[in-house]
């Protein structure tokens, strides 16, 4: 080492500078293979010497997710069962039940069977319960419960369920299930065409492309392009979707990141649908990813207005590392950017505060930047709309309603109890809004609010200290003024709330497909993008036409 760095002196300076970045890269994989070596040490003494039997396999992959947690929320390691779930989201097909589920405790729960899948056709419903598929009862299976309901087409699965407290059984037959990225599309009014897409898919631009031109065949001069909710997907589909608005040879996204390799521009690279039909897409807080590429890049290109509310800020990029024994590491690679420079990321997950959590940009410090035709855009994370409204905006009251089932469970139990609704349109009374709240205090609903954790955490620390018989007074206190503080936030946010209850009831009798129809002449945001279309001046001022 000692002789290298002498010949280093006699150098020319630009050689010496690659001599640097050797010596930069050599120290840091020296770094690599010392960890490496002090972690397979460690590994191999822990399962030898424990006192205990070891799962060698559990223990390294729970290792490595709490290694990659301490990074990003999106950089992740799949093993081999990971890997098949993530190609499935991935491509959308699969053989399966055709329905969204959850785990909760010892139960799947159906959340929402699909229209003519195989769940619907053996007469599951949301709110039922799985407690045992085929000879396993789920209490006794801490693994993935879903991967029990795939198989070969027309498999026969004994399913065995509760519902309503009563349990029953039923036999589903997996089929094929392709799950669309454009679930609904059809006519808001004689001239307005409206297309939901829900997930970007490996289809995803495709089916856009062919409700787009049937829209057209139908009449359609304005188009509405709901992203709502969209998770995102597949990058390739979010250009070859914008393709279809722009001309060939626009850039849509470019990605940048410490490595080279990885620093990208894409374009669109086929010839178009429609460069003129006037465009209005809808976000909000749940649109992210590729949905944002879309919004972010058609506005950047004063191709489209957008309406709702900005959007969550996932400007992160990943791609699948194939590892060895089937098993795969989804590693951040880069950060998206839109055609005028934004960066589209809302947390900083290299700069945490004292407890960890991710910084967020404020407001005042948001960097404006120009869009095709000089209009000012701003970053910050996410898409801001051009058009914000507060009713796209969601309550934090509302959020913990849905996250934790309270929407859910009261629209199963009003289901049950009017059972013959069938095709009409579900109201939320005063008086049903009442029997909510009733509801919500009956079951003893938990919003688990910062503020609601931090106190239950208090509580079981003084239980832990024996103090809490001496706090117990004031806790209670803080506990019913929690409680009156929530109980004024449902009056608040009323209507949204309302508004969700609708939406998930209507799911119940008449699937997704009755709930964009019912969208199509009562929802607020589509009303909003419909009246912005029919006023061609004030569309045309938005995008300096």
């Amino acid at each position: 080492m000692i002789s290298f760095f002498k010949k280093k002196y006699i150098l020319p300076v630009v050689a010496s500078t690659f001599l640097f970045v050797g010596v930069s890269f050599k120290d840091d994989f020296f770094e690599i293979a010392k960890q490496i070596e002090i972690f397979t040490t460690l590994f191999k003494e822990l399962n030898m010497n424990y006192v205990d039997e070891t799962n060698p396999g559990d223990l390294m992959d729970k290792a490595i997710k709490g290694m990659l947690a301490s990074l990003d929320p999106y950089t992740v390691y799949f093993n081999e069962q990971d890997v098949v779930k993530f190609k499935i989201n991935n491509t959308g097909e699969y053989t399966g039940i055709g329905a969204l589920i959850t785990r909760k405790e010892d139960k799947l729960i159906i959340k929402e069977p699909y229209k003519n899948f195989p769940a619907d056709k053996a007469g599951l419903k949301a709110g039922d319960e799985i407690i045992q598929i085929g000879d396993v009862m789920l209490s006794d299976f801490k693994e993935d419960a879903s991967q029990l309901l795939k198989g070969a087409k027309n498999t026969k699965v004994e399913i065995k369920y509760i519902r309503q407290g009563k349990t029953n059984t039923t036999q589903i037959v997996l089929d094929e299930v392709a799950i669309k990225s454009v679930p609904f599309f059809g006519k808001i009014d004689d001239k307005t065409g409206y297309i939901v897409l829900s997930q970007f898919k490996e289809k995803a631009a495709m089916e856009t492309k062919d409700a787009l031109e049937q829209l057209k065949k139908d009449g359609a001069e304005k188009i509405v392009l709901d992203l709502r909710g969209n998770p995102g997907g597949l990058l390739n589909e979010a250009v070859a979707i914008c393709n279809l608005f722009v001309p060939k040879n626009e850039i849509i996204v470019t990605t940048k990141s410490r490595i080279e390799k990885h620093n990208n521009t894409y374009k669109t690279s086929n010839e178009p649908v429609d460069t003129e039909i006037p465009l209005v897409i809808l976000v909000n807080g749940k649109s992210a990813s590729a949905s944002e590429i879309v919004s972010g890049a058609l506005q950047d290109l004063d191709r489209a207005v957008v309406i709702g509310s900005r959007s969550f800020g996932k400007g992160l990029v990943q791609r699948p590392v194939d590892l060895t024994y089937g098993t795969q590491l989804k590693v951040t690679i880069s950060r998206y950017y839109t055609p005028s420079g934004r960066c589209i990321q809302a947390l900083d997950y290299a700069h945490k505060d004292k407890n960890g959590i991710a910084t967020k940009t404020e407001a005042k410090n948001y960097n404006s930047f120009k869009t095709r035709k000089g209009r000012t855009v701003y970053d910050g994370g996410g898409i801001q709309p051009d058009i914000e409204l507060e009713e796209a905006k969601s309550s934090p009251i509302a959020n913990a309603l849905v996250k934790n089932d309270g929407i859910f469970n009261y629209a199963t139990r009003y289901y049950y109890k009017n059972p013959d609704l069938g095709s009409q349109i579900p109201t939320i009374s005063d008086a049903d809004y009442q029997d909510f709240k009733q509801f919500l205090k009956e079951v003893q609903f938990s919003f688990d609010t910062e503020t609601e954790l931090a106190l239950k955490n208090t509580l079981a620390s003084a239980k832990k200290e024996k103090i809490d018989s001496s706090i117990n007074k004031e806790y209670q206190q803080l506990l019913t003024a929690l409680q009156k503080s929530e109980a004024n936030l449902l009056d608040e946010n009323q209507r949204e709330i309302k508004n969700l209850l609708v939406d998930e009831i209507i799911k119940r009798y008449q699937y997704q497909e009755g709930l964009y129809q019912y969208y199509l002449q009562n929802n607020f945001e589509i009303k909003k993008a419909v009246n912005v279309l029919n006023n061609s001046a004030e569309y045309k001022s938005i995008l300096k036409m």
